[in-house]
């Protein structure tokens, strides 16, 4: 064999293992490229982890930077995992999807807006608004979304609105009294009408008449009066077992639910335990200015003359009602320029609502407008539902 040529073929040989070796090489790297998923690109997810972001459990699609609490129902907010990314992506889309964004309002201004995502001048995120929470808003007044958790925390009860037999209690104070002015007044008018027998002027007796309206007397006692043409004489001097009168003081607003006829139980300071039933006989058509009250005269039995005049005592009225829609007294926020309660409705949505009630009976309020029956009303936690429909709703009509 010719040295050259074996030299030659050893070069080539040694050529071929080298190449060999170089295209194991880059096969072996290529499977390690593949299989290792070094040849995919950088994840975008790497550069949002890198940055720390919060959200809130219940409201995933509310995110911040720093800790503290979400601003739509008040939880804390906690931190979000490498992992839950694409999760919090797929809620925001679905949520996006599923109702339709307004705007966004300054959380501690809520007539600042702003059609796009920005914070306030203390750092605070704006806070996203929803067509069903405006649209609940126009139909009935303020509307503010409370998560379960949320209305945990802050105590919310509530209740149904129903129809009830209700029994109103009227309490009053006042005395047993004479009413020399009255008993006058009744002799008077009897002697203009023994007068007017004779043809005298009709016009003293129709001033006689009126004084008698003035002094509490109705159209039926002073018809009475006119047929016996006799005074009553306990008006001013009770004899043995004859009535007495008792004169009791009752407010003005609660002045409409008396009337003549109604049952009086009567308590005299003088024997503690012990009750008197008297009926009222009339109701005195002027209003004391001084103490917004109006005078009740209450004709009570005395049989044991046990009731003297000038002793103090305490009355108690009971008017049914009758069947009526009635709403829970702590349901109730009274403004001052009107009354408000809060309807507890679908999917944690709380409405306020305007009612016109009328009396208070109990613990509970006549409806004449603004509810119906079946509706829940908050009666516990009222006050700090309104409190969060102020801060979150976009007018603050309350």
């Amino acid at each position: 064999m010719n040295p050259k040529s074996g030299k030659k073929k050893g070069a080539i040989m040694k050529t071929r293992r080298r190449l060999s070796f170089v295209i194991g090489s880059i096969m072996f790297l290529s499977l390690v490229f593949v299989f290792g998923g070094c040849w995919q690109p950088k994840d975008r997810s790497d550069a949002v982890r890198s940055k720390v972001t919060y959200h809130c459990p219940m409201h995933p699609t509310y995110t911040s930077d720093k800790q503290g609490d979400c601003p739509i129902c008040g939880m804390k907010l906690v931190k979000v995992e490498d992992n839950s990314s694409d999760k919090t992506a797929e809620i925001r889309a679905e949520t996006k999807k599923e109702r339709k964004l307004l705007y966004y309002r300054n959380p501690m201004n809520p007539q600042a807006t702003s059609p796009v995502p920005m914070k306030d001048s203390m750092g605070m995120d704006y806070v996203p608004v929803y067509e069903e929470e405006a649209s609940a808003a126009l139909s009935g007044g303020s509307a503010v979304v409370i998560s379960p958790e949320r209305q945990q925390m802050i105590g919310v009860k509530t209740e149904k609105v129903k129809v009830m037999n209700l029994t109103k209690d009227v309490r009053a104070s006042g005395k047993i009294a004479y009413d020399i002015e009255l008993a006058v007044a009744q002799e008077e008018f009897i002697q203009v009408l023994n007068a007017e027998d004779m043809d005298t002027d009709r016009s003293l007796t129709n001033a006689a008449r009126n004084k008698l309206k003035l002094l509490g007397m109705s159209e039926e006692q002073i018809a009475a009066l006119e047929k016996s043409r006799k005074a009553e004489t306990n008006l001013y001097l009770p004899g043995d077992g004859e009535h007495v009168w008792t004169y009791i003081n009752v407010y003005e607003y609660e002045i409409a639910s008396i009337k003549i006829g109604d049952s009086v139980d009567i308590n005299a300071v003088a024997y503690p335990g012990e009750k008197f039933t008297g009926k009222v006989v009339s109701i005195s058509p002027v209003l004391d200015p001084a103490t917004r009250t109006n005078q009740v005269r209450v004709e009570a039995p005395n049989p044991d003359n046990k009731l003297k005049p000038e002793m103090y005592v305490n009355a108690l009225i009971k008017e049914t009602l009758g069947l009526k829609l009635a709403v829970p007294e702590s349901a109730v926020l009274d403004t001052g320029l009107r009354k408000i309660v809060y309807l507890s409705k679908e999917n944690s949505v709380f409405e306020s609502r305007e009612v016109t009630l009328g009396p208070k009976a109990g613990n509970y309020y006549v409806v004449l407008s603004g509810l119906k029956e079946g509706d829940v009303v908050v009666t516990s936690g009222n006050f700090l539902v309104d409190s969060e429909s102020k801060l979150k709703s976009p007018s603050q009509g309350n």
